[in-house]
């Protein structure tokens, strides 16, 4: 993170494997819409424009908890997801994640003293391995609030502290954009603790200052630090809830229920390719570290420490600690080359035909996601509905539901992972739970808890389809709750296929 000069940059350039590399990255960024919680983020979007960015008082989208007040923390990038669905349709959502997500890896790719070549290699890896966090996601919009405060402390550490006065402009936006803005106040804290501590060994140890690769600031520096964290925090009350958007994502934050259910919130295990990959990526960072890495720097050690901690006890905070490595890849890399060109001859003297066989490497690289991922990200952003049919989103059963609403209920269930898509493709159906809902919990509603016991299907369960008035549901084909369904005289199927089932309660 610091700037530091005597940092090895290497320059040499490789304009056709930059091309390739470049192609590749486009490719990563490019993600179909698949998000399952893109529906309501786009469903609140469009409602804002059409009620004149007027924001709800409680939840509009469910029968389940209507009289939930709901804290939209998303809702200027909502508004903004709206404007360019309405605009260009879904390609242009997909070019704007795509844009939030090469600009953030950019960014943090910027802070590495190193050539461009490696910049991207580095990229190239961290976006590979986020490949299963990447997409039409909002989390995204704070990833590039975080490459920019870090890029604001990379800045400060070189002394250059009239640029930390971007930061409150950028987290008055920020908070209005994603309740992530808290990680970038948390990675401010870490900075500002940090660099206190490493002031005071310095009193206490003067010579300790010509060890460290990291400048060590003064007191006023340091003060000027403080005080425009308490500016930043100050200025994101300026939002439409004030103090409660603080309570909502304590509340997310802090509901253990959730925590231990929800995947996201599990900690990472070899148990998916996700895990592997991920754990690889680290094992590969480690080993760079151990064989070229020799300088003390306590900001960046801690930055990394805390952000890989963080990182290996969510899944959803993986993509935080990937774009905070970028920049150490970078350099590693850079090391890597400079070391073997000037230790191994050879190496230089087949300069030419290692470039040529990394080269082929990174369009294999390309060949992988290829022209088939960018048709499919095509077709995604042109033809959804007929993109949709190759997916397990059940675009068949809504259509079909478009043509024989009447006779169905007027209470439905619906699964967690399809709330979204609903909210989507059946505007203004009051659906049964969505990706906004985990935490919430009023009296004995506690939907969350409610919906996990539908879905194991134990006896007390149809008690919770009576609790809501369900009365009509559209479930996954074979699941536990089908079958329950299905055995039941009060419920019949009046539609199947491959994907779905959708049943309905006599008398409905």
């Amino acid at each position: 993170m610091a700037n530091n000069d005597s940092r090895i940059t290497n320059n040499v350039r490789y304009p056709a494997l930059d091309a390739l590399l470049l192609f590749f990255l486009l490719n990563l960024v490019l993600q179909p819409l698949v998000e399952p919680d893109f529906g309501w983020h786009l469903r609140t979007g469009l409602d804002l424009l059409r009620n004149g960015w007027r924001l709800p008082e409680t939840d509009p989208y469910s029968h389940t908890m209507p009289d939930w007040p709901w804290v939209e923390h998303a809702w200027l990038t909502d508004g903004l997801i709206g404007l360019i669905y309405t605009g260009m349709g879904p390609l242009g959502v997909i070019l704007f994640f795509a844009a939030v997500t090469a600009g953030a890896f950019f960014v943090a790719a910027g802070l590495g003293r190193a050539g461009r070549t490696h910049k991207l290699l580095a990229i190239s890896g961290a976006l590979w391995t986020a490949l299963p966090f990447l997409g039409a996601r909002t989390q995204l919009v704070t990833l590039l609030g975080l490459a920019t405060v870090l890029w604001a402390c990379d800045r400060y550490l070189a002394r250059r502290v009239a640029h930390l006065w971007l930061l409150p402009p950028l987290f008055l936006l920020w908070a209005n954009l994603h309740g992530g803005f808290t990680a970038g106040l948390f990675a401010l804290t870490l900075v500002l603790l940090i660099t206190i501590a490493t002031r005071l060994a310095v009193s206490r140890w003067a010579s300790l200052a010509d060890r460290l690769d990291e400048p060590t600031l003064a007191w006023p520096h340091i003060g000027h630090l403080a005080l425009v964290i308490g500016l930043c925090v100050l200025v994101t009350l300026l939002n439409p809830y004030g103090w409660r958007l603080y309570g909502e994502i304590l509340m997310s934050l802090s509901d253990r229920f959730m925590i231990a259910t929800l995947h996201e919130w599990q900690p990472v295990s070899l148990q998916s390719r996700t895990g592997v990959s991920y754990l690889g990526y680290l094992a590969a960072l480690g080993f760079a570290l151990l064989l070229l890495y020799r300088r003390i720097e306590p900001v960046r050690w801690t930055v990394l420490a805390v952000f890989l901690g963080l990182s290996l006890r969510h899944w959803r905070n993986v993509p935080f600690f990937l774009l905070v490595s970028v920049p150490l890849w970078a350099e590693l890399l850079a090391e890597l080359t400079a070391r073997m060109t000037t230790r191994f001859p050879v190496v230089r003297q087949h300069a030419k035909r290692w470039l040529l066989a990394a080269t082929l490497a990174a369009g294999l690289g390309v060949g992988i996601l290829g022209p088939g991922h960018l048709e499919r990200v095509a077709r995604s952003g042109l033809a959804p509905a007929e993109f949709f049919r190759g997916t397990e989103y059940p675009i068949e059963a809504v259509q079909w539901i478009h043509e024989h609403r009447d006779k169905l209920g007027t209470r439905l269930y619906n699964d967690y992972d399809l709330g979204g898509f609903l909210h989507w493709w059946l505007p203004g159906e009051k659906i049964f739970i969505d990706g906004r809902m985990p935490a919430w919990r009023i009296g004995n509603r506690r939907i969350y808890y409610d919906y996990l016991a539908l879905t194991n299907w134990d006896p007390p369960a149809l008690g919770v389809l009576q609790k809501y008035g369900v009365d009509w549901a559209l479930v996954e084909r074979g699941s536990p709750l089908a079958q329950a369904l299905a055995s039941l005289d009060e419920w019949r199927e009046v539609y199947a296929d491959t994907k779905v089932s959708i049943y309905v309660k006599r008398g409905t």
